[in-house]
């Protein structure tokens, strides 16, 4: 079997079920703008910048025309691949950046997947979450541009994978039955509990389990992950406790949103703002995936937080490696973690409760001895990454017998061959 995952920037989340598939004997081709990490066995074909700029969320301006295009020149790939005799008997990509807009123009009788990671909308989500945010006419215009480009991609699909049930539910009703909810996996074996772990700080700093280390990580620090929230609440702790040490890992960039007023990026401003000293506070900017890992092992109190956004996977394997989660009470985190279970949530705009809780523990860790058990179940009985790649799997496979039987029929007509209700990650 061949199959083509169309990323603009891939692999990114079809690394695992690439890896898998390439195992398995299966041809896999990328097409995207740029890879993300190299796979072994995997082909990769590259089309030209055509997207706007890198946002989650949407922006202003004429969003709908380079999207199109990068449709375009994703498709022009697919149709050589069939004129050369190495068409793709699967196609599964993500659906936000057009790249899979014209799939089905190029390849009609191709079985199609889309990746449905986020649907805008103008209440409920990250989108107005701020209370300074205003929703005008020109902002709702540019969501419903932007959700054009997915609306389009929806339409034609044959199924589609998104990564929690929250995510799932942003979709328009008409088109969720198409949808699974879906994760791409955590792998267990490298995010696990490990008592005897250290983590070096670059100042030669040793920090281990048992130490008052308090950790944050995000791709980037800004709103959308609750950087401004969590740099408060460690400034109220660091006051009140001298020798708690926070460790902060993530970028200086911008994923989503928009960057400070008046300031190069959030972590400076935020430094200026709270007052807290350098020497308690460690930026490790981006790193290695195995360091970031470490750093969840000997942590003593990891603080998640987010819009109702998109969810991380650093979050799910921090709780893979058993670390004391204080996370925010938002619709994505509260589908993973029960207060007083698996972890504490907290009111996204509480700092002082945020605080409190760092402190209870960092001071208290035997009320979080449980919690910590709790949260390695919840991600083994729902995220494993084994489990998850056989159910993709199973998806894919049903896709292509569906499309075998009936290669004609137009998708939307049809019932998705979705998996079992127990099979769902809900």
């Amino acid at each position: 079997m061949h199959i083509v995952f169309v990323h603009r920037r891939g692999p990114g989340q079809f690394v695992h079920i690439a890896r898998r598939l390439i195992l398995d004997g299966w041809t896999v081709t990328l097409v995207c703008e740029s890879v993300d990490r190299p796979v072994p066995g995997l082909r990769v074909l590259r089309y030209a910048n055509g997207a706007a700029a890198d946002s989650g969320r949407a922006v202003q301006g004429d969003v709908a025309v380079p999207y199109v295009e990068a449709g375009r020149r994703v498709a022009d790939i697919l149709q050589r691949l069939a004129r050369h005799g190495r068409p793709p008997d699967i196609v599964m990509g993500h659906i936000a950046w057009g790249g899979m807009m014209f799939v089905k123009d190029a390849l009609p009788d191709t079985a199609m997947v889309g990746f449905c990671e986020y649907y805008f909308q103008p209440k409920g989500g990250d989108v107005g979450f701020a209370p300074s945010e205003e929703m005008d006419i020109a902002r709702r215009q540019t969501l419903r541009l932007r959700n054009a480009v997915q609306l389009s991609t929806l339409d034609q699909m044959d199924c589609g994978v998104s990564p929690t049930q929250w995510q799932r539910s942003r979709y328009p009703s008409a088109y969720q039955r198409k949808i699974v909810a879906q994760h791409e996996g955590i792998d267990l074996s490298r995010a696990r509990p490990d008592p005897l772990a250290t983590f070096r700080l670059p100042d030669g700093t040793l920090l281990s389990s048992g130490d008052p280390v308090v950790t944050f990580a995000a791709r980037d620090l800004e709103p959308y992950r609750g950087f401004p929230q969590f740099m408060r609440a460690a400034a109220i702790v660091g006051k009140r406790n001298p020798q708690a040490r926070f460790v902060v890992a993530g970028g200086d960039g911008v994923s989503y949103g928009s960057g400070p007023e008046g300031n190069s990026n959030w972590r400076k401003l935020l430094l200026e703002e709270t007052g807290l000293p350098p020497e308690r506070i460690h930026f490790l900017g981006q790193i290695p995936h195995r360091d970031l890992l470490r750093l969840f092992q000997v942590s003593a109190a990891h603080v998640y937080l987010t819009y109702p956004f998109v969810l991380s996977w650093s979050f799910l394997e921090a709780m893979a490696c058993g670390a004391p989660i204080i996370a925010s009470d938002t619709p994505p985190v509260r589908e993973v973690v029960t207060d007083g279970v698996n972890g504490r949530l907290v009111d996204f705009w509480k700092i002082e409760e945020f605080a409190e809780r760092i402190e209870e523990a960092l001071w208290k860790p035997d009320l979080f001895h449980a919690m910590r058990t709790e949260a390695r179940k919840t991600v083994a009985s729902r995220y494993e990454l084994n489990e998850c790649c056989v159910k993709t799997q199973r998806l894919l496979s049903r896709v292509l017998g569906s499309r075998a039987q009936s290669p004609h029929a137009q998708s939307r007509d049809r019932e998705i061959p979705g998996p079992d209700r127990k099979e769902e990650v809900s």
